[in-house]
Formats: structure tokens, sequence, C-alpha cells
């Protein structure tokens, strides 16, 4: 029996970020949606929802900061890609900054790395196609994309999975970018709050499945 006084081991997290509004708009719908899952509990996980500056290199910044304070089992980036009507299961992330406009700070790169001397581009890490099966399952409208454009998504997601390929601490966590469309205020194609929500819950309980059922299966022996 556990003693009454004793202190609970912390629960496992899944790290969720989402970006601020960017380009003159007033909102963006990957932080409203990451921000409506925060606290919520999934497969004996907690969601930590957080923000992150649509700026290159100070993005990075914060996601390394947050990597380092939550030690997540899992990590799913998300944001904004106006023009796609699903949600989009980012594959992979390319070493290129590229930016089409300016990010909130003013700066817009051409054709710059985002780490010199690293590997052109990274996989995510996330189990996309089941992810994409548990979405359609959920009715809810999605797509394994194989871009994550050139601007500050792109650069968070390779940042991420960089940090998951060459930090020893985070050897287990897997991680990935995930892009919501617009919502019906912004534009068309649109996407209703709620079913990003509900799209984004289904993903992490889905990724987060997936995953355990790997570990178990890693341990067993015949």
């Amino acid at each position: 029996m556990t003693p009454p006084n004793a202190v609970a081991p912390p629960r496992k997290k899944i790290l969720l970020t989402g970006f601020d509004a960017f380009g003159g708009a007033a909102l963006n719908p990957s932080w409203l949606a990451v921000k409506a899952l925060h606290g919520r509990q999934m497969l004996g996980h907690t969601v930590v929802a957080a923000q992150l500056p649509t700026v290159f290199d100070a993005s990075l910044r914060e996601l390394r900061a947050l990597l380092q304070q939550h030690q997540p089992a899992l990590v799913v980036c998300v944001g904004q890609a106006g023009g796609r009507q699903a949600i989009s299961l980012e594959r992979v992330a390319i070493n290129v900054n590229d930016a089409p406009i300016a990010d909130n700070a003013g700066a817009q790169p051409v054709d710059t790395p985002v780490a010199h001397g690293a590997p052109v581009a990274y996989f995510t890490s996330l189990p996309i196609k089941a992810m994409l099966a548990a979405l359609q399952t959920e009715g809810v409208r999605a797509e394994v994309s194989q871009t994550a454009g050139t601007f500050v998504c792109n650069h968070v997601f390779y940042g991420l999975m960089r940090e998951l390929a060459t930090q020893p601490q985070l050897r287990h966590t897997r991680g990935g970018f995930v892009h919501v469309p617009w919502l019906p205020e912004q534009g068309t194609p649109h996407m209703a709050l709620d079913d990003i929500v509900r799209g984004l819950r289904a993903a992490l309980r889905c990724a987060l499945q997936v995953q355990q059922d790997q570990a178990l299966g890693a341990g067993t022996t015949h």
C-alpha cells in the first residue's frame, strides 16, 4: 500500500504546440485547437499545450526549452495551412528556410539552412498512416502531406526532429508536425474548430496507442 503522504509519480506528458497569429491575421487555429486540449488525460498522459512565436529561431529556442522542461513522451507541433481542406499529417521536414512572407519579427530568410551541417531532411516518427485511419474513422477530413513548406512551420518541424535525433534524454520521444486548415471566418477551404480539436484528439490517442503497443511488443520474449 502507498503511504498516504507519498508523492505520486509525475504523469507522462504529451507536448502539443501551436503558433500565434501571423501575416496580419487576428487568430491562428493551430493555437486555438491546441489550447482546447490542454490538461486532457490520454492513456495515462497529460496534454501540455504551449504557444510558439511565428518567428524563425525564436520558435526553436522556445521549443527546446519546453522539451527540456517537460521531457515528453510524445510531441506534436501544429500549424496553420491556409488553402488546405484537411488536417495534414506531415511526413518530412527539410533543412531549408525560404519565407514567402516575413515572420512576426520581420525576418524573411531566403534559402538558408535551419541547421548548418545537418542532414537535408528528417522523417516524422509519428505513425502517420495509422493516424490517418483514425481520423477518417472519426469522420474528420485528413491526408498525409509530403511537404510542410519552408516557412516557420517547417523550421519548427525540422528543429524538433533534430532535437529528438540528437538529444540522448529524448531518444524514446516520438514527434512530428500536423497542419490544420483555416477556420470558417478566415476563408475557404476551412474546417470548424470543434472538428479540428476532435481530429487532433483522435490523432494523439492513436499515436500513443501505437507507441504503447510497440513498447509492449519490444518487451515480449519468445
